[in-house]
């Protein structure tokens, strides 16, 4: 049981500091509106994989291949809309705007949102998660369960230490904060329009 505890808590460390879609939206959500706003996103991935997870384990195999490119596609679209959306803060920044100020949206949806279009989950438990899990529930489902919970556990609280950590941005000053705004609005175009082009490409090679 430790070691797929081990191995949990690994993947769920590498899962929440690689740079993606949805650890940009979190960055850039602390940043306009401050770390209370921002938090929940750092529990997205509990709404937002159990569905993903169930339905990898139990239908991918099924279904044509031609779904991963599509999911790719359509959550390449959405994380532009969310860049657009930064980036139209940034350009209405001002000196006088509180952390705080903006949206009124649920953040949480829109992270969820982000996962569940993003192929990257779905990957992730056709090859790596998915099969571990199989594998220690088939040993005990006591391994099966604490491999869940150190994964989920430590991706938690490492993405809660990154929201601790960007919210110290706003005590930095206006500039810095814009900027890094601006910054996080590019990187959010960056993984958007890479997705749109990588799930095009192997679509028209088919």
């Amino acid at each position: 049981m430790f070691s797929y505890l081990i191995q949990g808590i690994a993947y769920g460390f590498a899962a929440a500091v690689t740079p993606g879609p949805l650890s940009m939206y979190l960055i850039s959500q602390t940043l306009r509106h401050g770390w209370r706003r921002a938090l929940p996103v750092a529990f997205a991935p509990i709404v937002s994989d159990g569905p993903i997870a169930i339905l990898i384990v139990t239908l991918l195999s099924r279904v044509p291949a031609e779904m991963v490119l599509y999911l790719r596609i359509a959550g390449g679209v959405f994380i532009l809309y969310l860049a657009l959306g930064t980036w139209r803060a940034y350009r209405s920044f001002h000196a006088e705007t509180p952390i705080g100020a903006g949206s009124r949206s649920i953040p949480l949806f829109k992270a969820a949102m982000i996962n569940w279009l993003n192929p990257n989950p779905y990957i992730g438990w056709s090859l790596i998660l998915g099969p571990i899990l199989l594998s220690g529930w088939r040993d005990s489902p006591s391994c099966g369960i604490a491999y869940l919970a150190g994964f989920y556990t430590i991706m938690i609280v490492t993405m809660i230490g990154m929201i601790a950590l960007f919210a110290a941005a706003g005590t930095i000053g206006f500039r810095m904060r814009k900027s890094l705004i601006g910054l996080s609005s590019i990187a959010l175009a960056f993984f958007g329009a890479y997705q749109l082009w990588m799930g095009g490409s192997m679509l028209l090679a088919q």
